[in-house]
């Protein structure tokens, strides 16, 4: 008796791990290579620079099984501004998303932040021009309750660019 309780106990574990292994990350080439594209993709507009932006954008969409976007949704954006390069930059890493196996379409929570590179000689004018937008800014919010589902959180993605 106590053979069979134990081989159902390494059975059990053992399903366990193969279950945990065929679970990659997502993107081709794992959280590293993900990250690196990003950051060469999501390229900052003039407008950005000029209003001195910064903040989050939290994104989510949909991959389908050949690593296709599908459906993406604005969650929450510190401005409309900031919105753009990364939408931009998420069409560009279409057929680079792993979705796991059985699924037709896996929808991925994806955060962005932006910011401005703090420097020595930062003067009283970039300070005011920060304030100034933080200030302005019109956040985009959902309005709505948010279904997550069966939904994964990708590892924040951070963009500095100077002044």
């Amino acid at each position: 008796m106590k053979k069979l309780i134990l081989f159902f106990i390494i059975l059990f574990v053992s399903l366990n791990c193969i279950a945990q292994q065929n679970l990659a990350f997502p993107f081709q080439g794992g959280n590293k290579a993900m990250t690196q594209f990003f950051k060469d993709s999501l390229q900052v507009t003039p407008e950005i620079k000029q209003a001195k932006a910064a903040g989050l954008v939290i994104f989510k969409f949909s991959a389908d099984d050949k690593g296709n976007i599908k459906n993406v949704v604005i969650y929450y954006a510190d401005d409309a501004i900031l919105a753009a390069p990364v939408v931009e930059a998420l069409r560009k890493s279409d057929h680079k998303w792993i979705i796991p196996d059985n699924e037709k379409l896996h929808d991925f929570i994806f955060p962005v932040l932006i910011k401005l590179n703090a420097t020595d000689d930062d003067n009283a004018e970039t300070r005011d021009a920060l304030h100034h937008f933080y200030a302005k800014r019109k956040p985009i919010l959902a309005k709505d309750q948010v279904p997550l589902n069966l939904t994964t959180l990708l590892p924040e993605i951070v963009v500095t660019y100077n002044p």
